[in-house]
């Protein structure tokens, strides 16, 4: 009998040693001669041979396992499903095998508490984190459970994604999050210092990238933990300085990213994308005044990047927006098919600081035509053969001129009503963009 358990404990370890290693005709064969050894698990740890595979990316042996009726949620000693264990490791081949064999993304370990989801967005790995989103959106889990309830799913102490995402410094996985409907104030039980939200864990690890992202979806810089604490106090006790410098409650409110506006939640990626890249230098224009002259201030663009960026400018002069005549058209508003640069518009939708009422905000207008703005999208143009062309393409010379005089015309009739409207809006542009928040504070009065 001795003798038969080493011969069996033998063909076990050559099993997970040959699965860890990717061999998989090792792992074929030994599974041929003893079916059996597929549902054993290693003594201490009881993974199984899909977490070991899972956990090291052996694609092609996950799914062999898979295929051999293996379930996908097989549980470990501290009961954690192979795709946690995927996500953990960022083997994202293996998530997205196992999401497609119906893994179950609702199950808890018995460690944390914690998700497939909370791996991932610990971790850092934001593919690992969209699939598993994805998957989410588009399975009964949304139907049943709830997707925004499933974003913003809690651990054993009461941590959301997101909270481990801005303490662990992964601004990438704190955008995803955000963008997906992430509370961005919601309180932690007892995960870090009780009450915490992600700007005080953000502001303990000092990410300013996560900071910005946070500041950006209307984080509040005031609001306390159990210990009275606001996210200023957190990042000057942890000596945090850059990061404390833009908590600092007297400094200048950043531009806050209007998602409450139904009209952004129907955007198109191109056009997100845009507005997003355009809020985020608005927002580092703040930080240089509010870093400029001390040790943390930010540097200044290369030479090159100075003559890139002028030689953008002289390309692209014929192609300004009828409201600061700086930039180049890259938003039309759909339905009346009117265009202007990202900042313009960004302007007219974003606030300047967290406002509870923002939820009840209506959509803006048009400033040209007054009509509501129902849906943006990337600005198009087209040549003389009816082509369509990106905003980027200025090969042509007289097509420039007509799109010109075509803008000028357009906006001649509405822009002293515009005018009249924003104050001194015209002066807004890309080398002056951190005025926008100072040129914007009548939306917050509307």
């Amino acid at each position: 009998m001795g003798q038969g358990l080493s011969c069996g404990t033998n063909h076990e370890q050559g099993l997970f040693r040959a699965v860890q290693l990717g061999e998989f005709e090792t792992v074929e064969a030994v599974l041929e001669r003893e079916p059996a050894l597929l549902h054993h698990t290693t003594v201490y740890d009881r993974h199984s041979a899909l977490h070991i595979a899972a956990a090291n990316g052996q694609i092609k042996i996950l799914s062999m396992l898979l295929d051999r009726s293996v379930r996908p949620d097989v549980l470990n000693r501290q009961k954690q499903t192979p795709l946690m264990l995927a996500a953990m490791h960022g083997k994202i081949s293996c998530v997205k095998r196992l999401l497609e064999a119906g893994a179950n993304i609702l199950m808890f370990d018995s460690l944390h508490g914690r998700t497939c989801l909370h791996y991932a967005a610990y971790y850092g790995h934001d593919d690992c984190l969209e699939a598993i989103l994805s998957a989410a959106q588009s399975s009964t889990v949304a139907a049943s459970w709830g997707f925004v309830r499933f974003v913003n799913i809690r651990d054993g102490r009461g941590a959301t994604p997101l909270h481990l995402a801005a303490r662990q410094r992964r601004p990438e996985c704190v955008h995803i999050l955000l963008d997906k409907g992430a509370l961005v104030c919601a309180s932690t039980g007892g995960y870090g210092f009780p009450g915490s939200t992600p700007l005080h864990l953000a502001a303990r690890g000092g990410s300013l990238d996560c900071i910005r992202e946070l500041l950006a979806w209307g984080a509040d810089r005031l609001q306390r933990d159990a210990s009275g604490r606001i996210p200023y106090m957190v990042a000057l006790k942890h000596k945090h300085g850059a990061c404390a410098a833009l908590l600092n409650p007297s400094s200048a409110e950043p531009l806050v990213w209007p998602s409450p506006l139904k009209f952004i939640s129907e955007l198109n990626q191109e056009a997100k994308a845009l507005l997003e890249q355009a809020l985020m230098e608005a927002n580092k224009e703040r930080e240089k005044n509010i870093l400029k002259g001390t040790v943390y201030s930010l540097p200044s663009p290369s030479n090159s990047d100075v003559g890139l960026e002028d030689s953008i400018s002289e390309v692209s002069d014929t192609e300004l927006c009828c409201i600061c005549f700086e930039q180049v058209c890259t938003i039309e508003v759909q339905d009346c098919g009117h265009q202007m640069c990202a900042q313009c518009t960004l302007a007219l939708c974003c606030h300047n600081k967290p406002n509870p009422n923002t939820a009840c905000l209506t959509p803006p207008v048009c400033p040209f035509c007054r009509s509501t703005i129902g849906r943006l999208a990337v600005a198009k143009m087209k040549n003389y053969d009816d082509t369509d062309h990106d905003i980027g393409d200025f090969s042509s010379s007289k097509l420039r001129k007509s799109r010109k005089s075509r803008n000028f015309s357009e906006g001649s009739s509405s822009f002293k009503g515009l005018s009249s409207a924003v104050g001194t809006f015209g002066k807004m542009g890309g080398r002056s963009s951190g005025r926008i928040a100072a040129e914007n504070e009548w939306v917050d009065k509307t």
